[in-house]
C-alpha cells in the first residue's frame, strides 16, 4: 500500500478550484491533489474527442501517479463530455477499485427541489450545451421540469484573462443572459453550470431579474462528496487522513498561483507537470 492515497481533483484549468474550495471546507482532514491543464484550456469550445483525450490522460495521471483511488471532475464540460465513456470503458482497464464522479449528476438530483415554478435556466460553456448532458439527467429526476441552456462562449475566455472586472464582459452577460430568458419567460431559477461563472456572480445578479435564484455548484458537489464517501467505506477506508493538499498545473506554475488567489480565495504553490 502507498503511504498517501489522496482525493484527485481535476479541471481544465482554474475554474474547479471553485468547486475545491467547497470541498475542502466541507472534508478538510482529507489529502488531495488538484491538477489543472491550464496549458489546453479551455476545454468548451473542444470537440468530445478532443475533451475525453485530455481527461483520460489526466485521470491516468492522478491515478497512477499520485495514486488517487478517486478522482472528481470539477470540470462540467468534462463530466459532460468524458465521464461516462471513462467510467465504462477505461476504468475497468485503470483499477476497477478506483472512481471517477463529475459535477452534472450530483446538481441534477437536487435542483429540483430548488425551483419553485419548476422552470429552470442553464448558463454554460458551449460544449456543456451542446452534450445536453443538465437536460437529460434532470429529466431523470424531474420529469416535470422545463430546462432551458444558453452556451456563454465568451465568459470564460474573460474570467481566463483577468478581465472579468472590465465593463466590456457586461455586453455578453447582458446578452446571453437576455437570450436565455428569450427561451422560457418563466425561469425562476438559473443553474451557473461552468466552475468559472461563480467569479463573476455579481455581474450576472445585476443582469438578471431579481425573483430569479442563482444556483452554483461548490457546496451542491462538497454535500453529494461527503454523502458518496459515507456510502462507499471501502473506497473511503483507502483514503489518507493528513489534510495535505498539493496542486499541480501543465502550464506556468506563477501564473496558476497567481490565480488561486482569485478561483481560490488564496495563493497557492503549484507543481508543473507533462501528461
Amino acid at each position: 500500500m502507498v503511504d498517501k492515497q489522496p482525493i484527485g481533483i481535476f479541471d481544465s484549468g482554474y475554474g474547479g478550484l471553485t468547486i475545491f474550495k467547497s470541498i475542502v471546507q466541507q472534508l478538510p482532514e482529507y489529502d488531495f491533489v488538484y491538477l489543472g491543464d491550464s496549458a489546453r484550456a479551455p476545454y468548451g469550445n473542444r470537440s468530445f474527442e478532443t475533451v475525453y483525450e485530455y481527461t483520460l490522460q489526466a485521470v491516468h495521471w492522478l491515478m497512477k501517479e499520485q495514486h488517487c483511488p478517486l478522482v472528481i471532475l470539477a470540470c462540467n464540460t468534462a463530466s459532460a463530455k468524458a465521464l461516462r465513456t471513462i467510467q465504462q470503458k477505461d476504468l475497468p482497464l485503470l483499477n476497477n477499485d478506483n472512481k471517477v464522479l463529475g459535477v452534472i449528476r450530483p446538481t441534477a438530483e437536487v435542483i429540483g427541489a430548488l425551483s419553485d415554478g419548476k422552470h429552470i435556466g442553464i448558463l454554460a460553456t458551449q460544449g456543456t450545451v451542446h452534450s445536453n448532458s443538465y437536460v437529460i439527467e434532470i429529466n431523470k429526476f424531474y420529469p416535470q421540469i422545463q430546462v432551458s441552456q444558453q452556451a456563454c462562449t465568451m465568459w470564460v475566455p474573460f474570467i481566463e484573462n483577468n478581465e472579468f472586472e472590465s465593463d466590456a464582459i457586461d455586453y455578453y452577460i447582458k446578452k446571453d443572459i437576455a437570450q436565455l430568458l428569450e427561451k422560457d419567460g418563466k425561469i425562476d431559477t438559473v443553474l451557473l453550470a461552468c466552475t468559472h461563472y461563480p467569479i463573476i456572480l455579481k455581474k450576472i445578479r445585476a443582469f438578471l431579474p431579481k425573483h430569479i435564484k442563482i444556483i452554483t455548484q461548490g457546496e451542491i458537489v462538497a454535500k453529494s462528496l461527503a454523502d458518496y464517501l459515507q456510502r462507499h467505506a471501502a473506497l473511503e477506508s483507502k483514503l489518507t487522513k493528513l489534510g495535505i493538499q498539493t496542486f499541480f498545473t501543465t502550464d506556468d506554475p506563477i501564473e496558476f498561483q497567481q490565480q488561486t488567489s482569485i478561483f481560490y480565495g488564496k495563493e497557492v504553490a503549484a507543481q508543473k507537470v507533462h501528461l
